[in-house]
């Protein structure tokens, strides 16, 4: 029999292989794209045989973390139906996420409403918080690197 941890990655990759929004970073590590975000989704084994499948997307980085801002994030964690904001001072971060249960109990359809809840929540709140408490959503980030990219590759090679 299949360990719990291989019967979650290959559910994900059987699930969301064909999407064109999907991509495998590593192992035990995906994305998913929808709207103006990134759904990371990671395999983490969790003791013997079980696995949590954690779904995570970045709604903000180089936020300042202010009272408000704390406050706000927690009275929507305890109104959200599933998931949670997160801060990770490490990039100045908001985060949000929602972990389940992979192995052998986890489902296509459970995947797929997670990715989806997880990026729609993110979409919905990126530019609000970016809005009123600052930094930059991850649209932002990506559209800056691309530019800063096409910038830096439109130089003249130096000669040999």
């Amino acid at each position: 029999m299949m360990s719990a941890t291989q019967a979650t990655i290959q559910l994900i990759e059987n699930t969301l292989g064909k999407s064109p929004a999907y991509s495998r970073i590593d192992d035990k590590l995906y994305v998913v794209k929808q709207g103006s975000t990134f759904v990371m989704i990671n395999v983490l084994p969790w003791g013997e045989d079980r696995v949590i499948v954690r779904c995570a997307a970045q709604l903000v980085r180089g936020v300042k973390l202010a009272p408000e801002l704390s406050r706000k994030l927690l009275e929507m964690n305890g109104i959200l139906r599933f998931g949670a904001f997160a801060f990770v001072p490490e990039g100045n971060v908001v985060l949000f996420l929602h972990s389940i249960l992979g192995g052998h109990t986890l489902d296509p359809e459970e995947l797929v409403a997670t990715v989806r809840d997880v990026a729609v929540v993110a979409d919905e709140y990126d530019n609000r918080i970016a809005d009123k408490f600052g930094g930059q959503t991850m649209q932002e980030l990506l559209e800056e690197s691309v530019l800063a990219h096409m910038q830096g590759g439109a130089k003249t090679p130096e000669p040999f």
